[in-house]
């Protein structure tokens, strides 16, 4: 049994790229997307007949025209996995909800004009407050959402209250950050189960278990199998191509490390429900989840923006 093998028996594992030929390839239950991989994808000669449908396809503006590229290539995805596949909302509207809420329902209208049913389609959202807030307005319309570049405890949180489908706390970039700005880092002693990406995800499953909350956990954002590896057993993880490659050429044994029905003894007591002056204290007193946050968004838009150049 390959290491990809024994982490699938207890975890469901998710392709995290927009590369349709890696997502037949590694035969994944779901796929995840977002404007860096859609933009790489786009690029590539490959899937050029792709973005030039979405060129010459009516459109009321190049928006419009980006999000009916979003859905083509998620309707391409969804023919090569049994799952769903996660498609984000222009990342530029992380910090406005009405518009995140309109954006979310065309992108869902897309799919359905191809025949896709809701259910397959989870619609990725920053979790800023205001994107947290409309994804509660989302699931309310029965449309599922993925609370991507979550970083911090009082996210999740928030997350939980809004009863959103699924959450992606972003393991690696946690940990980028503590590298960085670590006085001294032990790389040995910073790997597996005392990786701070690692416990910071641990600790919000933790939580959710302990608190009967339903939403799903998938780690993201992984920068070695030693992560993913401490993390087997969390409801999904979304792993990049290279190191999907690399635990299905290792045979090194991936036992359980999360189990829900042994969530371990309670840390954390606070309920769910957060007001948005807690949210923003906390979040602003997180300097690593406040930084990251913002670089996120930042990155994605920038990606938007070239995305959006190459559909002019």
């Amino acid at each position: 049994m390959t290491a990809l093998q024994a982490l699938s028996a207890v975890t469901t594992v998710v392709a995290d790229t927009a590369d349709l030929d890696l997502v037949a390839r590694y035969r994944a239950q779901d796929a995840t997307t977002n404007p860096s991989l859609i933009l790489r994808a786009a690029r590539d000669p490959r899937f050029a007949a792709l973005v030039q449908r979405a060129r010459q396809q009516p459109a009321a503006d190049v928006q419009e025209r980006m999000d009916r590229l979003l859905v083509a290539f998620g309707v391409e995805i969804l023919q090569r996995v049994p799952g769903r596949v996660s498609t984000e909302v222009d990342a530029r509207l992380s910090f406005d909800t009405a518009a995140t809420v309109q954006r979310a329902q065309r992108l869902i209208a897309l799919y359905a004009a191809h025949g896709v049913p809701r259910q397959r389609v989870l619609i990725k959202i920053a979790s800023t407050w205001e994107g947290i807030a409309a994804a509660r307005q989302l699931q309310q319309e029965g449309i599922g959402c993925n609370l991507t570049l979550l970083f911090s405890f009082a996210q999740a949180r928030a997350c939980a209250a809004a009863q959103v489908q699924l959450i992606s706390p972003f393991v690696g970039r946690i940990t980028d950050w503590h590298r960085q700005h670590a006085d001294q880092w032990d790389e040995a002693a910073m790997r597996g189960a005392a990786d701070p990406g690692v416990r910071a995800l641990r600790r919000i499953w933790r939580y959710y278990k302990q608190q009967g909350i339903a939403t799903e956990i998938m780690g993201a954002s992984f920068r070695n199998t030693e992560q993913i590896a401490a993390l087997a057993g969390c409801d999904l993880l979304t792993i990049a191509p290279p190191l999907l490659d690399a635990l299905a050429a290792s045979t090194l044994p991936v036992p359980r490390q999360l189990d829900p029905a042994h969530p371990g003894a309670v840390e954390d007591t606070l309920p769910p429900q957060i007001g948005e002056a807690e949210f923003r204290a906390a979040l602003h007193a997180d300097r690593m989840a406040s930084d990251k946050l913002a670089e996120g968004v930042r990155l994605f838009a920038a990606d938007t923006d070239a995305l959006l150049d190459l559909l002019r």
